[in-house]
Parts: C-alpha cells; structure tokens; sequence
C-alpha cells in the first residue's frame, strides 16, 4: 500500500488507543513472541539528520545505489513516504546463529586469514532476512488490528528509502557506532532492524546514550579504509558494497584488500568490543546453511549457475546473481593464488576462461596475473598465512 489508507480507499481515522502505555506495553510481548529482541517507538520528525545525508549523498558516498539519491530527503521524512505516519515501531532481530561458538570472533579472524577458505557475512548465511521479519512485523500489525482494530500501517524492512538507523537510534534500540551501524551494550551490532510505520499515537520511547568512547577499532580494522572519519562510510570503498550492490567490475586498487571474502564484509563488527555482547538469534531461521558454513573458495568456483540458484534459495546471496557471485569468487581465487601458488587455483580459473562473460574474464585474467609468492613467506604447512595480512595486523581491542 502506498499510504496509511483502508481497504475501502478512504482515509483512516486516526485511532485512539484508550490507553497508550497499555497498548505500548502488549506491543513489546506481542515483539518478544514473534521472535524480535527489543523494540521502540519513534517520533517522524528527523530534521536534524537532513544536512548529514545530504552531505553524504553530494559527496557520492552512495556509489551506483542511485535509489538513495532519487528518493532524497523522502528518507528522513516518515510522513512524505507514508502519508499518515504518526509514529514508527523500530525492532531488532538478533541473527547469530544459535550454535555460534562463545569464541566466534576468533574463529572468524581466522577463517579470514585461510586463503583457500571463503568468507560470507555472517547474516548472510542463513535464510533471507527480508523475509523473516517482514513477515513478523506484519504479524505483530494484525496483533496490534485485534487489539484495537484497523488501522493504517506498512512494513519496511531494508527495503524502501527509510533511516532505520536513525529512527532505532532514536527510539532506544541503541546508538550509531562509528562505523555507522547500530550499536547496543547488552548486544554489539549483529542484528537486523525493521520499522512498523504506523497512525498511532503510541508514545515514543527515549534514545540511548553513544558508548563508542575513544575507540577507533573499526577504523582501523576495515581493509579498504571505508570508514573515511567517524560516522561517515564511502560505501564506494566498502567491501559488502562491492561485493554486493555493485555490479560491474570490483575497482583493481580493492582487489588485493577483499582478500577471501565472497559476499560481504564483517570486520569492523567483528573487532568492536560491545561485540562480545552479540546475541545468538532465538530462530532456527539464521542458522547456517550447510553449503555456507565452512565453505572452501575452489568448492564455490565450481558451482555453476543451476547450483547457485538452489543452494542460495531462499538466501539473501541469490540476489546479487550467478554472474556477479562468480566475478566475487574469482577475486578470492587471484588472492589465494597469490598467497599460495597452489597450481589447482590456476587450473580452476584458466578452465573457466573460455567462454566467461567480458565482466567475469577481466576477472580471470587479474586472478591469474597475480604473482604467486614463495611457498615459505605465505602459507605455513598447516595452510596458516605466516605473514600477517590486514586482517592479522588488528589488535582487537581490550575488552
């Protein structure tokens, strides 16, 4: 629906709750039934993120998502993008798998460092989240329509030009973190966020304090230097940009940094301290897939197209495309080559040159140009990188 109307096609009457902080209160059990971790209720009035946007939108941080620039100021207007908005229920959504090890931020420094082995974003290797909690948040509105009857809602869930940080942010889901994500103290950062606009009168609840301190571990971790100060992210540089909504060829001066990572990047959340507070997800939904868990990069060369499509069904990597996933994992394949000399990554990529796309032999021809360096300065007996790659070179922070 593209506003706050009833079936009928007349608009709605603004309900009245006959007592807010009840209905407010049975929206929270309603949020914890369904599955979500804590949720908010926000104010529609965002003036004061306008100048910060537009400046990042001038600047061309957004890269070739055109989306953000063609909606405009619409992202911080809740009531312009549906008319009627009174107020926006924020949710979040733990997603770590639930058999994430208590050691999981090692694990994954490691698994970085494996050139042979394939990173995937953690959310991204289970089901697609799109689906999970658009489908909660229209359960929690009917939850909220049997209590006090129609009324005018839309759920947005990464999905339309809406500042879901800054409406958790101001609603007390926690606080934007430097590298612009949203942080909680009893939660880290890995979760996802939806938004439940509405015409109720609900009341809002307080924002949190920012807890980021001196810390500069994110800035320092990311591998291309996407986060260019503080709270202000090049997408055009960041890794899950490029990884994902990009989609022509990966820029040659990023290829080396990506590293083994295939879909998305988690580095600057995997070295921040409130990490350690990150939630296991309550679903079966966010789990691995067995396909994703510990995938190996030469497995993944391997699929072709048919494969891809069924063993990303239902996944939020089907997305992005056979092509685009190939051009990604050749990218991984030039840097394990380069680490490792191993002749069978060579073979894999020369098999596949004949007939490749123009995007993905450009690709091909980088991976297999880059010079393979001496077995004993790049990988040990055990497959471990003895010297240290960026990813190696973090200190995590104390915690």
């Amino acid at each position: 629906m593209n506003d706050l109307s009833n079936a009928s096609g007349s608009p709605s009457p603004v309900p009245v709750a006959p007592d807010p902080e009840r209905l407010a209160g049975l929206v929270r059990t309603w949020a914890v039934e369904l599955g979500f971790s804590q949720i908010g209720v926000a104010d529609v009035h965002l003036a004061t993120a306008e100048p910060g946007l537009v400046a990042w939108l001038s600047a061309g941080f957004h890269g070739s998502m055109g989306y953000m620039a063609v909606h405009g100021l619409k992202r911080a207007r809740p009531a312009e993008l549906v008319p009627g908005t009174v107020r926006v229920i924020t949710a979040r959504m733990d997603y770590l798998p639930r058999d994430t090890p208590a050691d999981w931020r090692a694990q994954e420094a490691a698994r970085a460092a494996q050139p042979g082995e394939a990173v995937v974003s953690v959310y991204a290797r289970g089901r697609d989240y799109h689906k999970v909690l658009r489908a909660r948040l229209q359960r929690l509105a009917e939850r909220i329509a049997a209590e006090i009857g129609p009324f005018g809602h839309r759920v947005f869930c990464d999905s339309a030009p809406v500042l879901e940080v800054e409406l958790a942010g101001r609603s007390g889901l926690g606080w934007r973190g430097k590298h612009t994500l949203l942080l909680d103290r009893s939660a880290g950062s890995m979760f996802f966020l939806g938004e439940l606009f509405i015409d109720v009168p609900l009341p809002v609840t307080p924002p949190a304090e920012a807890h980021c301190g001196q810390c500069s571990a994110c800035l320092d971790a990311c591998p291309t230097a996407a986060i260019v100060a503080p709270y202000r992210v090049d997408a055009r540089r960041c890794i899950s940009y490029l990884t994902i909504e990009h989609d022509g060829p990966i820029p040659v001066e990023f290829r080396t940094a990506i590293g083994n990572r295939v879909y998305g990047c988690d580095d600057c959340q995997r070295v921040c301290p409130w990490n350690k507070f990150a939630q296991r997800s309550t679903l079966p939904d966010f789990d691995a897939r067995e396909p994703l868990r510990a995938p190996m990069l030469l497995a993944l060369w391997a699929w072709d197209e048919a494969t891809f499509l069924a063993r990303t069904e239902g996944s939020p990597i089907r997305r992005i495309g056979h092509a685009r996933w190939q051009r990604n994992v050749a990218v991984a394949l030039g840097n394990a080559w380069r680490e490792t000399g191993d002749p069978a990554i060579a073979d894999a990529l020369a098999a596949q040159r004949p007939g490749a796309s123009a995007l993905l032999a450009e690709h091909i021809d980088w991976a297999l140009a880059q010079p393979p360096c001496s077995r004993e300065n790049s990988v040990s007996a055990t497959g471990t990188l003895t010297m240290p790659s960026s990813v190696d070179a973090v200190t995590s922070p104390a915690t």
